[in-house]
């Protein structure tokens, strides 16, 4: 099934105003609706080198095991479908590639990096991350952040510690709690969002959202959401503008047709994407 047709995909990254290099990778498979997202930290230019590798192999993981997976049923003891399953298996694999390498290369010790990935599959996005890098929904004319930061400031906000308007401030803000590389294990956050058509995906690393309030950002997409491209660069440019401080990356996501991905091994064929009332 190739959903080049059903739904729109725009990928950007910037080095941003204050960096020499760009630690930040983007990727997308518009036939499966895949995109992927990474924020890389290390050493000189190993940063770069987690985040490629994060998106390289988690992409070409998922593509290589897709059409097998998806005749799978939802898994009766995690309840995750067969796409959100392949994300995990995914992330896991980068984690172990990457960790690795760190430990087999002086020059990439300490690497990791961030992921956030999402799969458009019968009327369900499946969301896998680790790390601070966000997926956004715009739906209804409203901006909702679907993912949880892995990070202490978010730790600290949810122990009371922080008001949201502090941890804005915070000067620990970038300081996160999960990272694939870091560790020979990682636990990747996977999750599941009915979509309806038309609604609107953003996935960005800090350096947008750190930069843009999220009432920037949702006014950025309903001004600007009916062109994608324009989006993306109104995204990278404002957060230029407000300084730049760190690299810029924004993956749009949007289904704008109806699509069935999903045939089993009999013959059952998935659900159409609900269309909103």
């Amino acid at each position: 099934m190739d959903l080049t047709e059903s739904i729109e995909i725009v990928c950007r990254t910037d080095t941003g105003q204050k960096r020499e290099h760009n630690e930040d990778a983007v990727g997308s498979d518009n036939s499966l609706g895949l995109v992927v997202l990474a924020d890389g930290m290390g050493g000189y230019q190993a940063g770069e080198v987690a985040s490629e590798m994060a998106v390289n192999i988690v992409l070409s993981d998922i593509q290589d095991n897709y059409q097998e997976a998806m005749t799978e049923e939802v898994d009766d003891f995690t309840g995750m479908s067969p796409a959100s399953t392949l994300i995990e298996n995914a992330i896991v694999k980068a984690n172990s590639a990457i960790h690795s390498s760190a430990q087999q290369k002086s020059q990439y010790q300490g690497m990791g990096t961030t992921i956030v990935v999402a799969l458009m599959h019968e009327n369900i996005v499946s969301i896998g991350h680790v790390g601070d890098s966000r997926l956004y929904r715009l739906r209804d004319e409203k901006l909702e952040l679907i993912t949880e930061d892995h990070s202490l400031v978010r730790e600290l906000v949810r122990k009371g510690y922080y008001t949201e308007a502090e941890a804005r401030e915070a000067t620990n803000k970038n300081v996160v709690t999960r990272a694939l590389g870091v560790d020979s294990e990682v636990e990747p956050e996977v999750q599941e969002d009915m979509a309806l058509l038309d609604d609107l995906y953003l996935l960005c690393s800090d350096g947008l959202n750190d930069m843009i309030e999220d009432r920037e950002i949702e006014d950025i997409l309903l001004r600007y959401g009916a062109d994608l491209e324009q989006t993306a660069d109104q995204l990278i440019q404002l957060a230029n503008q407000m300084g730049g401080k760190d690299n810029i990356s924004a993956i749009l996501l949007r289904p704008v047709r109806p699509f069935v991905t999903k045939l089993t091994l009999f013959g059952r064929v998935g659900r159409w994407f609900t269309a909103k009332k």
